[in-house]
């Protein structure tokens, strides 16, 4: 039996990630029943079935779910050649795959990044969203924005300052609700904006001490999007946890600024392979000046 072709397994992974045939032959620019050829060719290949098809949709088996962290390797390394090569086709051009958290991504580098496009009006930019920190030696972005030192080896990296944190609110907020007097007067006062179950958020809290353990049943409005915790507390929804250079920017109140402040560093980092990529200098130096003057807006 011959290895199962390339295209196989792409059809597979973008089943997995889509979670039905047709949105994966959307995706795929494939008709539906091509891309069903493709899994049960590969079914037949691999000698047992990839999916439990019911009336509730589909569901991976224990070889799909097997198959899935590999699947990622080989989607990741082959955008990374594609865009590799756009590089080398277009001297001036290119993209520039980012990786960073959802609140410096939504709120951050928009317009750092519109900055960068004026520049460099040729240089394609793919931005991803997490708050899990991607893999830059498997190249799942060219170049990340961290809130803490990367760890990985072979990384060039430079650490562009901190950005604080604080509790802020609206100003109608505090006018209806008062504005607390200490840590204690929050809870049975106040309503509070935190996280749900997201790890990132309650390690990062893990060296705030504020009297008492911060675990999510304080919060009166729980969500792990960061963005949408600022967004609620820009509704005047209650007080939450922000950025002091973004709660300046939406003219929010700083609450209890004495008793609750951390900060969290900033870096960018990407593959010392890439050092030697016009676009990726470019960028790299760009979000470093970028980010270096946010973080002289957060200072207290």
């Amino acid at each position: 039996m011959s290895d199962p072709a390339w295209d196989l397994f792409q059809s597979l992974h973008a089943v997995m990630q889509a979670g039905s045939f047709s949105a994966a032959a959307r995706a795929r620019g494939l008709t539906q029943p091509t891309l069903g050829r493709h899994i049960e060719a590969l079914e037949t290949a691999l000698g047992a079935p990839l999916f439990v098809r019911s009336p509730r949709g589909l569901t991976p088996t224990d070889l799909a779910q097997t198959l899935k962290p590999h699947l990622e390797e080989m989607a990741a390394a082959a955008a990374c050649a594609v865009r590799d090569a756009s590089g080398v086709a277009d001297t001036k051009g290119g993209v520039v795959r980012l990786a960073a958290s959802d609140i410096m991504g939504a709120e951050v580098l928009p317009p750092i990044l519109a900055e960068f496009v004026k520049l460099h009006p040729d240089i394609q930019i793919e931005l991803v969203l997490s708050n899990k920190t991607e893999d830059l030696s498997r190249r799942d972005a060219d170049i990340a924005v961290r809130m803490m030192r990367p760890t990985q080896g072979s990384l060039v990296a430079r650490k562009v300052g901190t950005t604080g944190v604080g509790f802020y609110a609206t100003p109608d907020y505090i006018e209806r609700r008062g504005m607390p007097t200490s840590i204690d007067d929050l809870e049975p006062n106040h309503l509070l904006i935190g996280f749900d179950r997201a790890r990132p958020a309650i390690e990062a809290l893990e060296g705030v001490n504020v009297g008492r353990e911060i675990t999510r049943e304080i919060f009166n409005f729980r969500t792990d999007n960061d963005a949408a915790q600022i967004a609620a507390v820009r509704a005047g929804l209650g007080i939450g946890a922000i950025q002091h250079a973004l709660g300046r920017r939406y003219g929010l109140v700083p609450v209890l600024a004495n008793a609750f402040h951390f900060e969290l560093e900033m870096w960018v980092a990407m593959p010392e392979t890439l050092k030697g990529s016009r676009r990726m200098r470019l960028m790299f130096d760009h979000l470093v000046e970028g980010l270096s003057r946010f973080a002289a807006e957060g200072r207290r």
